[in-house]
């Protein structure tokens, strides 16, 4: 039995990373709904794309960000959320609870999970865009810096949620907000159509930085730093509430 942190975590991270490849909803979340999300955006003029008005590559680029963003949130959040309220619920957390695997190791290993099947999503949705025609600037891979900082912000959510009310509770909550964020997160919706003053209020959110991180990468090729600095603020506070609100059972 391995016993370094460092190695609980890692062997923490393997178990659940097969434990959501083996789990139809979670593909569903993280890979067929993004690529059509990519689709619609990237091809039509269905819902509005933040590209500066351009079309084409600049808009597959736009569409690519708003894509990847969805990918963190469901999996980052609503999955790990609903996943954990369920773990809890049938025991396999208490279970766990009664291992040297501490607080801080399932969140680790739960992050180390959710950033694999993220880079699953990612590399297909990406070889997607690359046959609608995007092709990447040269700062593009900063937003692999933005896609991972915007997983750390919302995992530590996403378990604080999921650790600490009912499944039935957290499974209503954890959609709810995944539906709010995605209309009027500035995600889906970009932040420059919607209303004042909440068109300022999503750019200091998890997911309008994620958003911004991402664009300013795939678009621009530079990397956003105000962006950069949100998220690493949301992951901060996140893993103090849910290191002390998680609870095993």
């Amino acid at each position: 039995m391995t016993t370094s942190p460092s190695g609980r975590t890692l062997d923490q991270a393997r178990w659940e990373t097969g434990l959501l490849l083996r789990n139809g909803e979670q593909l569903l979340l993280t890979i067929a709904i993004p690529l059509g999300i990519l689709l619609v955006l990237g091809v039509t003029d269905v819902l509005p794309v933040d590209s500066g008005g351009a079309t084409g590559s600049d808009r597959i680029a736009s569409a690519l960000g708003v894509v990847m963003a969805v990918t963190v949130i469901s999996s980052g959040f609503t999955s790990l959320a609903i996943a954990t309220a369920f773990e809890r619920r049938s025991g396999a957390l208490r279970f766990l609870g009664t291992t040297p695997l501490t607080r801080g190791e399932l969140l680790g290993g739960k992050l180390l999970a959710t950033l694999s099947v993220t880079a699953i999503s990612v590399v297909i949705t990406t070889v997607t865009a690359l046959l609608l025609g995007w092709r990447p600037t040269a700062g593009a891979g900063w937003s692999i810096v933005a896609l991972a900082l915007g997983v750390a912000a919302w995992v530590p959510w996403g378990l604080a949620l999921g650790g600490s009310l009912r499944a039935e509770a957290v499974l209503a909550i954890a959609n709810g907000v995944f539906l709010v964020i995605l209309m009027f997160g500035g995600v889906v919706i970009p932040a420059s159509s919607l209303p004042g003053p909440l068109d300022i209020l999503v750019a200091y959110l998890p997911s309008g930085a994620l958003v911004d991180g991402l664009s300013s990468a795939l678009l621009l090729g530079q990397p956003d730093g105000v962006a950069m600095v949100i998220l690493l603020a949301w992951t901060t506070a996140g893993t103090l509430v849910a290191t002390r609100v998680f609870r095993w059972s």
